[in-house]
């Protein structure tokens, strides 16, 4: 068989899920491991920029500047054009620029750059009297900060966190390109390279129920904590 008719070469339908299947669990695992390091770093480092802002608790513009920057910059860039250009980075932190664990370098980097503005801008939207309270009441700044402003921003955090996620789960897709596994591997390699309309429309069907999915848990997880809404649901 040449090599024009190994590309040519459409999967079977009965060995679609033999293929998806691993495909769909390497994706869950990379973007598994991406959002469990973007809570770690994004939560703490939002609320750290948060106050070193105007009206923080530990304000410190001169320090504020440069970090919100930086964050802006990985927030804005194409992941396309940052997965390009921190390969060095990657090849050095994880020895390779293939496979998952190359995969999770420049989507952490991404995410945590996504998440912490999230966070950020969760806490902006705290009322201030809260934090007064806390102030008033002998509160350290950890203590305000975990309970006061964290615990108050909870269910806008959560739903940033879903927007975030739906995110990953897309730059999951794009990092299929370098041969990071997954589903957006199967959709490159199998799916577009052999012209293979099946296992494209499986690979589709598969990342947007996986969006919807995890919007509907992250909807629901917002409702849960929103105090109002607990009230009502109790009732």
């Amino acid at each position: 068989m040449s090599a024009t008719q190994v590309l040519a070469a459409k999967v079977p339908v009965e060995e679609l899920p033999a293929l998806l299947i691993p495909a769909f669990l390497d994706t869950l695992t990379m973007v598994g491991i991406v959002m469990a390091v973007v809570v770690l770093v994004g939560i703490p480092l939002g609320a750290i920029v948060h106050n070193l802002g105007p009206g923080g608790l530990f304000e410190n513009r001169a320090i504020h500047t440069p970090v919100s920057w930086l964050i802006s910059v990985g927030r804005s860039l194409p992941f396309l054009i940052l997965m390009a250009s921190i390969v060095p980075f990657t090849r050095f932190v994880t020895g390779t620029n293939i496979g998952i664990a190359a995969a999770v370098v420049p989507m952490s980097i991404a995410g945590i750059a996504f998440f912490t503005r999230i966070v950020e801008n969760s806490l902006r939207s705290v009322p201030p009297s809260v934090v007064q309270l806390a102030r008033a009441s002998g509160g350290s700044n950890i203590q305000i900060i975990r309970t006061a402003q964290l615990g108050e921003a909870v269910p806008a955090i959560l739903g940033g966190l879903t927007i975030n996620t739906i995110a990953m789960i897309e730059y999951s897709a794009i990092a299929g390109t370098i041969g990071a596994g997954g589903i957006g591997y199967v959709a490159v390699t199998y799916g577009y390279q052999r012209f293979d309309q099946t296992v494209m429309v499986a690979t589709i069907v598969i990342l947007v129920a996986t969006a919807v999915v995890v919007q509907l848990i992250g909807d629901l997880a917002v409702k849960l904590t929103t105090p109002h809404l607990r009230f009502r649901l109790a009732r």
